[in-house]
């Protein structure tokens, strides 16, 4: 019987927690989990962006979404509210309080990439991402 293959989805999970060690501690601090964080940092460079689309880019399903807004919305970060042209549509954009919360964050983040990169060298870091980003183009 042959050897069974290492499981790319169990190991990109496995390699998701090992980076996470360096981010946890600040997310703790800022009392935010990952996907709060994520929805701050993507919507930081934009001025909205539209539900689906945030969920999208997040990673985060949109279900799970709902969920994520709503607290970030009673917690002042964020704020809704539906397109003029498509009420259907909702908009989400980083209330005053979630663009703090980025600027507060942002050098405590880029040290824990530092660290990371530190410890996991410049090139293979970099080597990681353009084949993360070339695995993310596949297509069905």
């Amino acid at each position: 019987m042959s050897k069974p293959r290492q499981s790319l989805t169990l190991t990109l999970l496995q390699a998701r927690e090992a980076a996470m060690v360096f981010f946890r501690p600040s997310l703790n601090q800022h009392g935010l989990t990952a996907q709060q964080w994520r929805v701050i940092r993507i919507l930081s460079p934009h001025h909205e962006l539209e539900i689906n689309r945030l969920a999208e880019l997040a990673c985060i399903l949109k279900p799970s979404m709902s969920g994520v807004l709503m607290r970030m919305e009673a917690a002042g970060m964020v704020e809704r509210r539906k397109a003029e042209q498509d009420r259907r549509r909702v908009l989400v954009r980083l209330a005053e309080k979630g663009e703090g919360c980025f600027s507060s964050m942002s050098e405590s983040m880029e040290a824990n990439n530092q660290r990371l990169q530190a410890g996991f060298g410049e090139e293979k870091l970099q080597t990681l991402l353009r084949l993360l980003n070339e695995l993310k183009t596949l297509k069905r």
